[in-house]
């Protein structure tokens, strides 16, 4: 396995990461087996992955009680479990008791990354990082993440007086908006990347042939067009030009003779600032596939070929990097 430092912290975080939303949320992916699951975070840690990732919103929290049973105690000082607090519970009266429930629910004394999900638009940045930085002197936090934080936001929390290890954004090769601003930013501010839906729920697969195959739920973001059901960001869409690249990936992959997956993974450990790649998995097979990718040298010929085969949708989808709602309503400053 891989390990980086995270940001200008003295932890060493595994280049690919456990995203545990998929094992304790099955109304948005689906039932699972809860045995296989279990397996599959054993192995995880057995492969040298040492960093796991949550949030209270994901399943209600039950994405947090199945990580923290999964874990064990006795594999905890093995690891480091990074949760989120939701923005609407940044509030100073609230965020001390999102933290304990968090820890109750995680089945453990201490969060050694605890994260903002979103930057909260009610409260004051630096309230919010006041109450964190209590939380960390009762050690009750480790260390202190965030979550969506756009170039602007990025200012503004540092400027207030705030420090972070870490910025979790939402990054692959059909989603490249934050490699204008964010990532920049991030590096110009020793902040370390951790990259959240690296695959595209799954559009990175190469599984889906036509977008009426694509579950609804996945078929929210700025990619698809304002019609289908869920979208927010009114915008057009850009369902042919998507579906071409899934396509162009996948003839490139399938040439190589590497899966789809494995080679979208192993082109985001080759990007800049880049500490860890959050994977969501529910089985052992899609673990390995995953790890794969840690091991793959790909050619700078290779790379430059997914970068131009990516480019004009990197270009239509813009600067803004909120994936779900249009610039003038993005989350993401």
């Amino acid at each position: 396995m891989l390990y980086n430092y995270l940001g200008n912290s003295e932890i060493r975080v595994s280049a690919i990461s456990f995203g545990a939303w998929q094992i304790g949320d099955p109304s948005f992916w689906g039932e699972n087996d809860e045995k296989e699951a279990e397996k599959a975070v054993k192995f995880a840690i057995d492969m040298g992955v040492n960093l796991f990732d949550t949030a209270e919103m994901y399943g209600s929290g039950e994405s947090e009680k199945k990580l923290g049973k999964f874990i064990g105690r006795e594999n905890r000082e093995k690891i480091l479990i990074a949760t989120k607090v939701s923005p609407q519970n940044c509030e100073p009266s609230k965020l001390k008791n999102s933290c304990e429930e968090s820890l109750r629910r995680l089945g453990t004394d201490y969060i050694d990354i605890y994260q903002v999900h979103w930057p909260p638009r009610e409260v004051a940045f630096a309230d919010v990082y006041l109450v964190m930085e209590k939380l960390q002197k009762e050690g009750k936090i480790r260390y202190i993440g965030l979550s969506n934080f756009g170039q602007e936001d990025l200012r503004e929390w540092i400027e207030s007086g705030g420090k972070a290890v870490s910025n979790q954004i939402g990054y692959n090769l059909l989603f490249r908006s934050p490699e204008y601003k964010i990532i920049p930013s991030c590096i110009k501010h020793k902040i370390g990347i951790l990259v959240y839906m690296p695959l595209m729920q799954g559009l990175l697969t190469g599984k889906w042939e036509k977008i009426e195959d694509i579950p609804m739920l996945r078929r929210r973001t700025r990619h698809f067009s304002k019609i289908r059901p869920g979208t927010r960001h009114g915008e057009s869409g850009c369902e042919m030009l998507t579906m071409e690249t899934v396509q162009a990936i996948k003839a490139l992959s399938e040439h190589l003779e590497i899966p789809m997956s494995t080679l979208s993974i192993a082109w985001l450990i080759w990007q800049r600032g880049i500490s860890s790649i959050i994977v969501g998995c529910r089985s052992i097979e899609q673990l390995k596939n995953n790890i794969d990718s840690v091991e793959m040298k790909l050619d700078p010929e290779i790379l430059a070929l997914l970068n131009e085969i990516t480019y004009p949708l990197k270009k239509y989808m813009g600067e803004n990097s909120d994936m779900w709602e249009n610039e003038k309503n993005s989350r993401i400053r």
